[in-house]
């Protein structure tokens, strides 16, 4: 018996239906497991395998590969400091530490509220608008420590039902790496990637 909701069920339904191979589904499938409980637990990589024709140890092997999926507990912003090489050069170090400075945690902790997880992380992509944060993966590029302080107390005071990174880049963020052109209109809603059909954005259906 699926311990998923039925709308869960439906997205998954509708996942698999595009793919020739069932089995091609479980990375997505592991994102709606994610949006279900909030993070990958053992039965939620278990009801992915039933629904791929895989054996949960297959499916884990997957899940435990990647670092966007998170097999912990996270609070619900994950905070997430580009460190690499373009982005130390230009003052990481100093943003990720303004970051957990105002969440009062060091990275790779969640605070005692469960609200803020920090995290630092290998290149995202945004070496020209660096340093760069993430807030479940919406980019916030040219963070500085003052700014990265504002969006820890803007997460906490505002909660906002979801994130979006047009809105985050216009309160906290400086230079981009280039000019974002397609406006976003919907924001993610946890510490997942936000997919619409996925169930993990405040525009699916």
């Amino acid at each position: 018996m699926s311990r998923w909701s039925p709308e869960t069920r439906e997205r998954a339904r509708s996942i698999l239906a595009r793919y020739p191979e069932k089995r091609s589904a479980v990375m997505p499938l592991l994102y709606l497991a994610a949006a279900e409980e909030g993070y990958l637990t053992d039965e939620g990589m278990a009801e992915v395998a039933e629904w791929v024709g895989l054996t949960p140890a297959q499916v884990q092997s997957v899940a435990s590969f990647y670092t966007m999926y998170k097999r912990e507990p996270t609070g619900r912003y994950l905070v997430s400091c580009c460190t690499s090489i373009s982005c130390m050069l230009l003052g990481a170090d100093e943003v990720l530490a303004a970051v957990e400075d105002e969440a009062g945690v060091p990275a790779g902790e969640t605070d005692e509220d469960g609200v803020i997880t920090v995290e630092h992380v290998e290149c995202i992509g945004a070496c020209g608008g660096a340093p760069a944060v993430q807030v479940n993966y919406e980019l916030i590029e040219g963070v500085t420590p003052d700014t990265a302080r504002e969006l820890v107390r803007w997460l906490r005071s505002a909660a906002p039902d979801s994130v979006r990174a047009d809105e985050m880049q216009e309160l906290f963020g400086t230079r981009r790496s280039f000019d974002w052109a397609i406006a976003e209109h919907a924001g993610a809603v946890g510490p997942y990637p936000a997919f619409e059909p996925y169930g993990t954005t405040d525009g699916h259906p």
